[in-house]
């Protein structure tokens, strides 16, 4: 597996397989996964090269990381890199009142708490280092502090502000403590990403979904030039675009979490009919594409079973030839502006 070797702003030297792996799915995101499930799935990553993962309390109310830290016991701590998040901690609760119901499945009983501040991103990476069996983590990300999660702009500010007032100096403190490698946040809009870039010294942003080979305008306008400015990385998750980019514009298809709308369907069927025309899957031209931009360090999509994990590393593999990316530059279909090879 391809490595980018990633100097931070804050100097420190991380090196990301290309390909990551995003562990929301073996905290049972969807539907059930049993201990033997997960582990397999792990060791079906690990023996395909992937030496990054990215975990979070959120995933599965702690099940991920405690599932990632039994599977990575054992392996010597230079031979991966590991992210977790801050901004939930994770309380005991009634059964019936744990969060995600419907969403993450079998898991303890745990109510979401936000919490931004300095003591509250210690107590969580505490929680989480006891989960992982680990004595330091590699990046820590402030999780969803952005209007998706939170409902509004006003709600979103808010949390922001007690990032960049008070959460900021915990993150710094980890960091210069070596608890930490590097800090940044795990965030589904680009506006809010540049809001802390411009706040705080932040090394890294995990975008879900938000430079992908169905939307680049917004964040290149100002975002990811900030970032190849200052050397910030790009972790980018959610490079289906929750599931549209990998199905293409079929009955169901769903793009954000919901089913895709017209204008969106229209949209894949022709970036898909260029596609074909070059003999390239729908798919293989979503997992590639984000590679192509200088800030993105790795790209990391879901997988729930060894298939999932060999399916995903025979896409990432795929030959894309140059005229692909010059077509749908020509057809408008990817902004002109976006690096391609």
């Amino acid at each position: 597996m391809k490595k980018r070797h990633f100097k931070a702003p804050s100097g420190a030297q991380i090196s990301f397989t290309e390909l990551g792996f995003g562990s929301a799915p073996i905290g049972s995101l969807f539907k059930p996964v049993s201990n033997a499930e997960a582990a397999a799935t792990l060791d079906a990553a690990w023996d395909h090269g992937l030496r990054y993962f990215d975990t979070a309390p959120l995933y599965g109310l702690g099940m991920s990381e405690t599932r990632l830290g039994h599977f990575l016991k054992g392996k010597k701590r230079k031979d991966y890199v590991i992210s977790t998040k801050v901004g939930r901690l994770m309380d005991v609760c009634a059964p019936g009142e744990r969060t995600a119901i419907g969403k993450f499945f079998d898991t303890p009983s745990r109510k979401e708490r936000f919490d931004y501040s300095y003591d509250g991103f210690m107590r969580s990476v505490e929680f989480s280092l006891e989960r992982l069996g680990l004595d330091n983590i590699d990046i820590l990300l402030v999780h969803d502090c952005d209007i998706f999660t939170h409902g509004s702009k006003a709600a979103s500010d808010q949390h922001i502000k007690t990032v960049l007032s008070s959460g900021l100096k915990a993150l710094q403190k980890m960091r210069d403590e070596k608890v930490i490698k590097a800090f940044g946040a795990g965030i589904n809009e680009w506006e809010v990403a540049q809001t802390l870039a411009e706040g705080g010294d932040f090394d890294l942003f995990l975008l879900a979904g938000r430079y992908t080979l169905l939307e680049q305008e917004g964040s290149l306008n100002t975002f990811l030039p900030l970032c190849e400015k200052r050397g910030i990385g790009i972790i980018l998750g959610g490079p289906y675009n929750s599931g549209i980019l990998a199905t293409g514009a079929v009955k169901g298809a769903k793009y954000n979490y919901d089913n895709a709308p017209r204008h969106i369907m229209d949209r894949v069927k022709k970036i898909e009919a260029v596609c074909k025309s070059h003999k390239v899957k729908l798919a293989e031209a979503a997992l590639r594409f984000p590679m192509t931009h200088p800030s993105v360090v790795s790209v990391i999509p879901g997988a729930v079973s060894p298939k999932q994990v060999a399916l995903n590393v025979k896409t990432m593999s795929a030959k894309i030839p140059k005229s692909l990316w010059r077509d749908l530059k020509a057809q408008g279909l990817i902004d002109a502006r976006a690096p391609t090879p």
